[in-house]
């Protein structure tokens, strides 16, 4: 990477200081660097030229040859527009601006061969073409341009300034002219035969001036694969230097508690899945590296007791160990499973949450200091500067997309040495996505349910069969079964959802009456109290049917409750529904999920739909949630900045993201500290990311 391509973007040819901070303020393009990474989005045909009377009536851009045989300046509603009337040997067509007129008239010459491109319009009997591309012919000639024209990411304002795709493709080209197209290369000899890539400079020549279709796909496959190389390589490296630098405590004894447990109080046999992802955590703590794990399974899989046993064998090493939920529901019920683990083996336990009483906390507070307090379960309020542990081993963290890196770190300064991490997600993460957004974590997988689960039957229902749908409801209920109702939370209108979740209450008031039948409501205008008062009921069996809006997604565990239907399905996304659809079938009967929508259903509601019917698995469930929505959603948006990539798409380009990832071990593994000199270009590029760290904006 030359210095010259650190120059900021002013002082380029062409650009000046206005188009300078447009381009900074649009697209981020601040430097000669910047403007090199702005990547086409696709590519116009430009090889061919037709004549007037070949056009089509479908709206497609193309270019034409022809001359201006004379203006007008014709009156609409609001002011002018400036007409030319624009013919070749077949026909004439008209050429139309609704904005800047003196100026084109002035630097239009009638009578001179033109090069026109833009998008024909048919109107009263002739094409049309507003604001066309024009150049004289003799220039269109001479310029560095190639078959296939790129088309580069724009905004409305720079439109609206004038800075067309046309005056971008210029300042591309000087930037060529300036640095002679001669681009350092990045990657080693080695990768670049075994892959067969081109260069760097022939790549960034192609991506913006492809000389053919077939050195276009090459330029994309060499970018494509260097920008995944380098993330993998970062996220591997900032792995190994994370175990080699920070000593983790080393829990070398499976002692007296985990036997005790494992050996008389397990409540279930363990999965094979269990089992495994068990011994991977133990290899972790009894290795002297800190632990930084992730584990995934699936809604049901039991994590929970993976965590229990992991935390036991903390207590064996004399640590203390603590869970951390993002709210104060789920860490509850996490505190009542664990209590009721902890009892036979006399472990203290407690729960912090930003509702715990003063007295409470003040003796928390104190055992945890002294060390009478082994485990602590609770939500931020475990970060307060307060909360202090005497010695804390273990820190498990729930559904960790909830929490920030900046308070995931607060917890490791509570210990003179940073305590073993381990995050838990219910949310299943498709691998190409876990590689790229947690590659600097181990990664465990639970993929399979325990013995006795019988799977949940989903089925889809239109609005017209809810009177079969409410028959099946009262049938269930006489077996001594509840049922949850969820309707939608639409961010836009509060009004909305109160009005149609208040809607389906009454409704089902209606068919369901009391006092055969009781209702509990929850929805996000109660109060934290009234909310827990009527969760309670229904746990506790006395209210049959729960109807909510989504804030029961995360955690509710009631074994009786075999139905959930889920109204408006069409407006969650999959896993939303994937994780509703796992607040039932936690009991040994048979459990069901009905999907009620209207008629009305796009293609991509469809797909969810089929998919959701089809597969309870929610590792393919999020793959084709993947799909369709793009990486940045799925992570929620406070992480979607993780993946800012710039030529790669995490789920077009999976197999060169494994690939990359092969290749960034493979260099790693026979040099780690990238010493070698057959490695030098990969080690000055990894440097000169972290120099200017505005070209490593990709990484969280």
């Amino acid at each position: 990477m030359s210095v010259k391509l650190q120059t900021p973007i002013d002082y380029l040819k062409g650009v000046g200081p206005n188009r300078a901070d447009l381009l900074r303020s649009e697209l981020g393009i601040h430097t000669y660097q910047d403007l090199i990474n702005l990547f086409p989005n696709r590519y116009i045909d430009r090889t061919k030229y037709y004549k007037i009377n070949e056009l089509q009536r479908n709206n497609a851009e193309v270019q034409v040859v022809g001359v201006i045989t004379g203006f007008r300046e014709v009156a609409q509603k609001r002011g002018k527009r400036l007409v030319a009337d624009f013919k070749d040997e077949t026909g004439t067509m008209e050429l139309v601006w609704f904005r800047g007129q003196k100026w084109i008239r002035d630097s239009l010459k009638i009578g001179k061969p033109y090069v026109i491109f833009g998008k024909t319009n048919w109107f009263s009997g002739k094409y049309n073409m507003a604001h066309p591309e024009i150049e004289l012919q003799s220039n269109h000639d001479s310029n560095l341009r190639s078959a296939m024209q790129a088309i580069y990411p724009s905004t409305e304002k720079l439109s609206n300034k004038g800075i067309t795709n046309r005056v971008i493709t210029k300042i591309m080209q000087q930037l060529f002219i300036e640095t002679k197209g001669q681009f350092v290369e990045t990657l080693s000899d080695s990768i670049k035969g075994e892959l067969k890539l081109i260069s760097k400079s022939d790549a960034l020549f192609n991506i913006h001036f492809p000389k053919s279709p077939e050195l276009l796909s090459r330029a994309q496959f060499r970018l494509k694969f260097e920008e995944l190389f380098y993330i993998q390589l970062q996220l591997i490296l900032k792995n190994l230097i994370h175990k080699s630098k920070i000593k983790g405590f080393p829990f070398d004894k499976v002692g007296n508690y985990f036997n005790t447990f494992y050996n008389e109080h397990l409540p279930f046999e363990l999965t094979a899945a269990q089992k495994r992802v068990l011994k991977e955590i133990r290899q972790d703590l009894g290795s002297n590296a800190q632990m930084n794990r992730l584990l995934q399974g699936d809604v049901g899989s039991g994590k929970t007791i993976v965590a229990f046993m992991s935390m036991l064998m903390g207590l064996d090493n004399g640590f203390q160990c603590c869970l951390m939920a993002p709210t104060a529901i789920l860490s509850a019920q996490h505190y009542n499973g664990l209590l009721e683990l902890c009892k036979p083996l006399n472990i203290s336990i407690s729960l912090l949450t930003g509702s715990s009483k003063t007295s409470e906390r003040k003796e928390i507070h104190k055992n945890l200091e002294n060390g009478s307090l082994q485990i602590l379960v609770g939500t931020h309020a475990l970060l307060e500067d307060k909360v202090k542990f005497k010695n804390l081993g273990l820190a498990i963290i729930d559904e960790q997309h909830r929490f920030g890196v900046a308070q995931r770190s607060k917890l490791w300064h509570k210990n003179t040495s940073p305590p073993h991490v381990l995050v838990m997600t219910a949310t299943p993460i498709p691998r190409t996505l876990a590689m790229s957004v947690y590659g600097d974590l181990d990664i465990s997988v639970i993929d399979e349910l325990p013995a006795g689960r019988k799977p949940i039957k989903t089925v889809h229902r239109y609005d017209n069969n809810r009177l079969k749908v409410f028959k099946f409801m009262k049938d269930e209920i006489a077996k001594g079964r509840q049922i949850y109702i969820v309707y939608p939370l639409i961010q836009e209108s509060e009004k909305m959802d109160y009005k149609d979740l208040m809607d389906g209450y009454e409704s089902i008031s209606r068919e369901f009456p009391m006092p055969e039948y009781q209702i509990s409501i929850v929805h996000g205008k109660m109060k934290p109290a009234d909310k827990d008062y009527e969760m309670q009921r229904f746990a506790n069996g006395e209210t049959h049917i729960m109807v909510a809006t989504t804030v029961i997604e995360v955690g509710v565990n009631v074994p009786n409750a075999s139905v959930m239907i889920i109204e408006s399905a069409e407006r969650f996304g999959l896993s939303q529904l994937h994780q509703l659809r796992g607040r039932v079938g936690r009991g040994a009967e048979q459990s069901y999920c009905i999907l009620m929508t209207s008629h009305k259903l796009s293609q991509d509601s469809k797909t969810r739909l089929e998919t959701m019917v089809r597969s309870s698995d929610g590792f393919e469930i999020a793959e084709v949630d993947l799909k369709l929505r793009g990486p940045g959603d799925i992570m929620g948006t406070q992480q979607s900045g993780v993946l800012n990539l710039r030529i790669a798409d995490i789920v077009k380009d999976k197999d060169i993201l494994q690939q990359a990832r092969y290749y960034a071990k493979s260099v790693l593994k026979i040099d780690p500290s990238l010493g070698l000199p057959e490695h030098k270009t990969i080690l000055n590029t990894y440097r000169q990311m972290h120099k200017y760290r505005n070209i490593w904006n990709y990484i969280s």
